[in-house]
């Protein structure tokens, strides 16, 4: 494993700190770093299933940037360990890797399809009020397995808003720092993956999404 990230400037190393900071408190906490090529491509999981009655969905957070193009990796790593280092054009990196079982899951590279458009006020509207459903249904004191239980209803259920596509991926823009004003959302297939885009980043969610449930309405309550 490379010591650094080393970037071309030093607002890319602050950019690419700042999501790992924001991957740390999400999901696992967990960072996939991939370099190849002079990009580096850098991604976590906000939302993924612990087991296999673990109705949560996969959702992805993944965001590209110049690096060295001398470097070649892939290794996911603790992200609170990627820091700023004396150096301010390079990120330090941990001694040891980390396992992330969402990292084995990986969406396709190409082959992606045009499916439609969405609305960044819409979706940070519908991150606000998941979070928001979240906090009122978590009951006091509770357990771990109930906190996840609830996360995975609220998350995992069809959004109306959305094009139906989980409340989760909401969760993930908003959360990444994804959304920074007014701006249209592209959507893009490849088979069961759906992915947003955005100016900062790109939000991935692996399907199909949960069936039997009724899509959540802007104005309604979680499934």
């Amino acid at each position: 494993m490379p010591h650094r990230l080393r970037f071309p400037d030093h607002r890319a190393a602050a950019d690419a700190a700042t999501f790992a900071s924001r991957a740390s408190r999400m999901g696992d906490g967990a960072v996939r770093l991939q370099a190849a090529s002079g990009t580096l491509v850098m991604t976590c999981a906000p939302l993924a299933p612990r087991g296999l009655l673990d109705s949560t969905p996969t959702v992805l957070g993944l965001r590209a940037s110049t690096v060295d193009p001398e470097l070649l990796t892939d290794v996911v790593v603790d992200a609170t360990a990627l820091v700023v280092s004396e150096d301010p054009l390079a990120l330090t990196l941990p001694d040891a890797a980390v396992s992330a079982p969402w990292a084995g899951v990986a969406p396709p590279r190409g082959g992606w399809e045009p499916a439609g458009t969405l609305d960044a006020a819409t979706i940070a509207t519908r991150a606000q009020w998941g979070i928001a459903a979240v906090a009122e249904s978590v009951p006091r004191d509770a357990g771990d397995d109930a906190v996840r239980a609830v996360r995975a209803s609220v998350w995992g259920a069809q959004d109306a808003a959305l094009a139906g596509l989980p409340l989760g991926v909401a969760f993930a823009a908003f959360g990444l720092g994804f959304i920074g004003g007014a701006e249209t959302v592209e959507l893009r297939t490849a088979g069961p993956w759906t992915r947003l885009s955005l100016r900062r980043g790109h939000v991935l969610v692996r399907g199909p999404v949960k069936t039997g449930l009724t899509p959540v309405r802007a104005t309604g309550t979680a499934a």
